[in-house]
């Protein structure tokens, strides 16, 4: 029997699948398609997104390959009304990635294969029925898979969701977007993304680069339009922009030498009730759908399955209660609920819903995006590392830092003099920071005992002397404190072990 089966393998899949291997797990990864995907939904990987990939050594020569994001420069015609500008913080060691979706799952996979584990393509789920034991999944090959946890990473269109039976209720946000990545000689800045307002709609264009890293002249465009009575062919998509793109923006578009992906699409919000049903789990598009402004999916994903991850790993060995993957939807769907409704908001003024909107966009709102404290605002929010679940049944406590709240990368000491960075250390490893060697050695040694797995020992002089802290593989705060008998009351509290499995040893590498 498997472990865990999870089904889909886009990044949301795949990080998944790569912590529960990690962490020892036995993971078999399904999808329907034939094979990995060529074109790219998503072609920008925040500051969180490459914080995780980074934890569980899936980040390879992705930042070398990527192009650093500018801003955006939006424009009335071919007037020029802010810069937005990206203002990464300079106390984060990562900042955001302008890399295609496909180069992000092609790491993955790399990574995934390291760890012993491939993607069976050309598996689709017909059927299943979940029991107190586990699930059974009926293949449309007539394959069946028994295993003991069932992950949907399936998508908007989710197999394992209609399985499990969890309501995706939601609404459409705009009617429809048209959507080309073209290559073409185009005399436009390739060091930002351009977006042009007008009446009749909004028009964007991204300089993307191609999967083997290398700039050339590669651009993604998007545009509203109005419902069509029909179908739209690539043809009709590619003869459609070639209007849109002189009238909304004032100028010729580029001169389009090969067209490498087309789509039509509505925007819609939906968001599940729970994230778990029973031995059925869900994540990424599978339990959350929004706006693709701001390029949050792919984040919200990857961050849905590193927090499973390591919760299911520890329920998997015996070293948690079934009870923890609660946690999984108390901690993720807040911060779901809050993309949603920011990509919404975001969304609906942009696109101007009537004339008067479109006044307040182009007089007021636009143009506050030229000051930097803006910037830096919103580029924050963008990156996502403001995540906290501090309010969640993991969190709580007083001060600034408090249990639940991400604890930021920091340069740091092994207990032997070596140095390291917080984020080389984690996932699937928890980590004891402390200021005093001793403090975190013992304080470790402790937790792993506990938790059946790794828990390395860290110094750095920011934790109060006599003071040491517990921080989770996705770099939260767990537990702070200075005792040993503390901490035991804490693990027993919040994770009571069972009947634990030891875990593999093997290291996440970087």
């Amino acid at each position: 029997m498997t472990e865990v089966l999870v089904v889909g393998a886009g990044p949301t899949g795949l990080t998944l699948a790569c912590g529960l291997a990690a962490h020892g797990v036995d993971v078999r990864v399904l999808d329907r398609a034939e094979g990995p995907a060529q074109t790219s939904r998503a072609n920008i990987l925040h500051a969180r997104g490459v914080e995780v990939l980074r934890r569980i050594g899936a980040l390879g020569e992705l930042p070398e390959r990527s192009l650093a994001p500018v801003g955006i420069r939006m424009h009335v015609g071919d007037k020029p009304i802010s810069t937005m500008r990206f203002a990464p913080d300079a106390r984060e060691s990562v900042q955001a990635l302008f890399i295609s979706q496909a180069a992000v799952e092609a790491e993955l996979r790399t990574r995934l294969h390291d760890l012993g584990v491939r993607v069976e393509w050309d598996n689709a789920v017909r059927a299943g029925h979940q029991d107190a034991t586990g699930v059974t999944v009926e293949l449309e090959n007539g394959d069946t898979i028994r295993a003991n946890w069932l992950a949907g990473c399936d998508g908007a269109h989710s197999e394992v969701r209609g399985l499990s039976g969890i309501p995706f209720p939601g609404v459409s946000v705009v009617e429809q977007f048209l959507l080309a990545d073209v290559h073409g000689e185009w005399a436009r800045d390739r060091s930002m993304s351009s977006g042009w307002f007008h009446r009749d709609g909004m028009l964007l264009a991204m300089p993307m680069r191609t999967q083997d890293g290398q700039a050339d002249d590669l651009w993604r465009l998007m545009a509203d339009v109005p419902m069509s009575d029909r179908r739209l062919s690539s043809e009709d998509i590619i003869a459609r922009f070639d209007k849109l793109i002189p009238q909304r923006s004032g100028r010729e578009g580029p001169r389009i030498s090969d067209v490498v992906w087309t789509s039509v699409f509505r925007i819609q919000r939906r968001l599940v009730d729970d994230y778990r049903r029973g031995r059925i789990l869900l994540a990424g598009d599978a339990a959350h759908i929004h706006s693709p402004i701001g390029g949050q999916g792919m984040n919200t994903g990857i961050g849905d399955a590193e927090n499973l991850a390591w919760k299911l790993a520890l329920v998997v060995r015996g070293s948690a209660p079934e009870s923890l993957l609660d946690t999984y939807t108390a901690e993720r769907r807040p911060l779901a609920t809050e993309v949603l409704r920011n990509t919404t908001r975001n969304t609906r003024m942009l696109l101007g819903e009537n004339a008067l909107a479109r006044v307040a966009r182009d007089r007021m709102f636009v143009p506050l995006l030229n000051l930097p404290a803006l910037q830096r605002k919103a580029t924050r929010v963008a990156s996502q590392l403001w995540v906290s679940y501090r309010n969640g049944p993991l969190g709580g406590g007083r001060g600034r830092l408090r249990l639940g709240d991400r604890v930021p990368d920091r340069a740091c000491r092994r207990t032997d003099g070596a140095h390291t960075r917080l984020s080389d250390e984690l996932g699937p490893e928890w980590a004891v920071l402390a200021s005093k060697g001793e403090v975190a050695e013992e304080l470790a040694q402790l937790a792993s005992e506990h938790l059946a797995g790794p828990v390395v020992a860290l110094v750095h002089n920011s934790v109060p002397a006599a003071t040491a802290w517990l921080i989770r593989p996705d770099g939260h705060l767990a537990w702070r404190g200075q005792q040993p008998t503390e901490l035991r009351g804490w693990l027993a509290e919040k994770l009571p072990a069972g009947a634990a499995k030891p875990a593999r040893e093997e290291s996440h590498g970087q």
